[in-house]
């Protein structure tokens, strides 16, 4: 089972670090962001090997990175933006990117970006 966590509220241009734990070590794993009424937005996936990919609206703000040990999964979100506010989920799948298909997923931390 996933579960994610370290959601909260943030200043806009402040910086916050999520965590997937329990999750898998032999899957690509993804985190995605979900707002009530609108449709799930990936917002990236790293690979078993370590490839990471991500959605151009985070491209050079956040980072994903996993350690293999643990199977826990991060998500490095800096210079954060009112837009970011979102509910974050991560899953476990298979691929990369666009060709990311998740098959388990975990509950939710909510991310609010406010001054």
């Amino acid at each position: 089972q996933l579960q994610a966590s370290g959601g909260g509220l943030v200043q806009p241009g402040g910086s916050l670090g999520l965590s997937c734990t329990a999750s898998t070590s032999v899957f690509s794993v993804g985190w995605h962001r979900q707002d009530p009424g609108k449709q799930r937005e990936l917002v990236a996936t790293i690979t078993s090997g370590g490839v990471a990919s991500y959605a151009d609206s985070v491209k050079g703000r956040f980072t994903i990175s996993r350690d293999g040990v643990k199977g826990t999964v991060y998500l490095q979100m800096n210079n954060l933006e009112p837009e970011d506010t979102s509910r974050y989920f991560c899953s476990a799948g298979a691929g990369s990117g666009s060709h990311y298909y998740p098959h388990t997923w975990g509950q939710g931390t909510q991310v609010t970006v406010s001054s």
